[in-house]
């Protein structure tokens, strides 16, 4: 059997504030197989995002123990979690975090500048994922040039310009109107279809069904975990 691209062993998190400790994960056990679209979906306040950030490497539970690529990243450095951000990892915000001074183009070259890769390279890289992205003709404009769709387009470029294992992508259509909600999606599905490893974390049912499996978190408990039928 192949090993889960993401397992989570018994993880809990909680804040302390001085005396008051409020937990806002428990036990939380599954495993994630390469090549899945999961959707993570639960209300607001219900640990979905704190969830995301510890499977995206920006935060360490306070117990149990995560494994990626069948790594126990747990126990890494905060470097070494930066590294597997940048080289492992591709991550899709509702904000879309552009840098407005910057080109799409630009943008997109992010990742591959911190990782050191040859600025020749990463441009040819970039090109190559905005067209892959129908934005070969707005790859020199700014985030202010842009729809909302195209920005979260420019985003998902971005994130795929490291050829990460996984994409996450946290409430990807916040932002967006209906319709470019929906092309997103289908973009993912897409990405998807070609191989990619895909969690989007959602608070809407109508997101969640592009997904092929579903996980419900409550008040920091998985409640559910089946396929979506897709």
């Amino acid at each position: 059997m192949n090993t889960p691209i993401i397992r989570l062993s018994n993880i809990s998190k909680s804040y302390v504030t001085g005396d008051i400790t409020t937990p806002v994960l428990k036990n939380i056990n599954f495993t994630i197989q390469e090549g899945e679209f999961v959707a993570i979906m639960g209300p607001s306040g219900s640990g979905k995002s704190t969830l995301m950030h510890i499977m995206g490497a920006l935060d360490l539970p306070t117990t149990g123990t995560y494994y990626l690529g069948g790594q126990d990243i747990t126990t890494f450095s905060e470097s070494k979690l930066a590294e597997v951000r940048n080289k492992e990892i591709g991550f899709v915000f509702q904000a879309y975090h552009l840098l407005g001074r910057r080109s799409a183009i630009k943008n997109v070259c992010l990742p591959m500048y911190y990782a050191g890769i040859k600025r020749d390279e990463q441009l040819k890289a970039a090109k190559q994922v905005l067209s892959k992205l129908g934005l070969a003709d707005r790859e020199n404009f700014s985030p202010s040039q842009l729809s909302g769709g195209q920005k979260q387009r420019v985003a998902i470029a971005r994130a795929l310009a490291m050829n990460p294992k996984i994409l996450f992508a946290d409430e990807p259509t916040g932002n967006l109107a209906s319709n470019q909600g929906q092309e997103i999606m289908q973009i993912l599905q897409q990405l998807h279809a070609q191989g990619h490893t895909i969690v989007v974390i959602t608070h809407e049912k109508r997101v969640a069904e592009y997904a092929r499996r579903l996980i419900v978190i409550q008040d920091g408990e998985i409640i559910s975990d089946k396929g979506t039928g897709k």
